[in-house]
């Protein structure tokens, strides 16, 4: 009787940690990219399935078994979740239950036109580009951030952001415009109303004066010679919004053929700053922009060491020596490339 006992105790002490092993032993398997993913809407059965079918979990019955005992079925959150290697049932569906999401670090570096924000947006959460698009482009939608279509990228501060996977564009949207607001502190609108300029035109012309080069020490410079443009009456002319009006960024050289192109983009055709910004503008550039130096520039030119850096000019006269030196040392380039013995 003694012997029967004793077998049935080890019978239930093993059967006990075949349970236990299965509930709280190393059984769960991180999935490819470590992330899994609930859809809005999903089912008990469909996330059920996605975890088998992404091997996390071997086996249904005792995952059906705890979600039974903690009602999961009716608490299923949509979320993006990190599954670590060799963790157990209970912690999975603590978390999946919970909604202990792992956010998104949606990174925005340049980006030019809606299309790309909407295209990113896309690539890194659960909502569509084309919702992202029709929201962008909507005068109603953007109407309540003191925005329209043409200026809704300068809510843009390019930046990485702790976003939820699952959360709708409206309310990514938000929060970008809520760092935007964040940024704008009153030192900074102070320096812009020091300029005669409002956010919106300070985020335009560095969006511009990104375009234009990316040694930080000429940024400023570059922003003045805008600026002394604007209060002189004269247009802009600034080569980066025809490409952006052309929507041809691969464009080398832009030709004088190419600056009657028609768009309120033109700044060769139209007086004053273009409706909005051409591209995303770093929170460097703002800053150089709005600690533009008082200058007398009105021109400038690359130079002709091909640094990347730019020759100022206060006059045309002056510019125009400048602009031959450049345009020879770029004659010269051309020429020692076509006379280059093919490799």
């Amino acid at each position: 009787m003694k012997k029967i006992l004793a077998f049935l105790f080890l019978c239930m002490l093993g059967f006990g940690a075949y349970i236990g092993w299965n509930l709280y032993g190393p059984s769960v398997s991180s999935p490819e990219g470590k992330y899994f993913y609930i859809k809005t809407g999903a089912s008990y059965d469909e996330v059920k399935q996605a975890l088998l079918d992404k091997k996390i979990i071997k086996t249904a019955f005792w995952f059906n078994k705890v979600s039974k005992r903690v009602n999961y079925a009716k608490n299923i959150k949509p979320g993006r979740y990190e599954i670590k290697n060799g963790s157990n049932l209970i912690n999975l569906l603590k978390t999946l239950k919970r909604g202990w999401q792992a956010p998104v670090n949606f990174v925005i570096t340049k980006l030019r036109t809606k299309e790309d924000l909407a295209a990113r947006v896309a690539r890194y959460f659960e909502t569509d580009s084309t919702t992202a698009i029709r929201f962008l482009l909507s005068n109603d939608s953007l109407a309540k951030f003191h925005l329209d279509t043409n200026t809704v990228m300068t809510a843009i501060i390019p930046n990485t952001y702790s976003i939820k996977w699952n959360t709708p564009f409206n309310k990514i949207f938000q929060r970008l415009k809520s760092e935007e607001d964040k940024f704008w502190t009153e030192e900074r609108r102070q320096k812009a109303k020091n300029k005669n300029l409002s956010p919106q035109q300070v985020y335009t012309i560095a969006s511009i004066v990104e375009e234009e080069t990316n040694k930080q020490e000429d940024k400023g410079l570059i922003a003045s010679v805008y600026i002394n443009r604007v209060a002189k009456n004269m247009r802009l002319e600034a080569d980066p919004t025809v490409k952006f009006a052309m929507r041809n960024f691969a464009l080398k050289r832009v030709l004088h053929k190419h600056l009657d192109y028609l768009s309120p983009y033109n700044t060769y055709r139209n007086s004053g700053f273009p409706p909005g910004p051409i591209c995303t503008a770093s929170a460097s550039t703002i800053d150089a922009v709005l600690n533009a130096p008082e200058t007398n520039y009105i021109f400038f030119v690359a130079r002709p060491d091909f640094s990347g850096y730019s020759n100022f000019a206060e006059t045309y006269q002056q510019h125009l020596i400048y602009a031959k030196a450049y345009q020879k040392a770029l004659d010269s380039l051309f020429l020692s490339k076509q006379n280059k013995p093919a490799q």
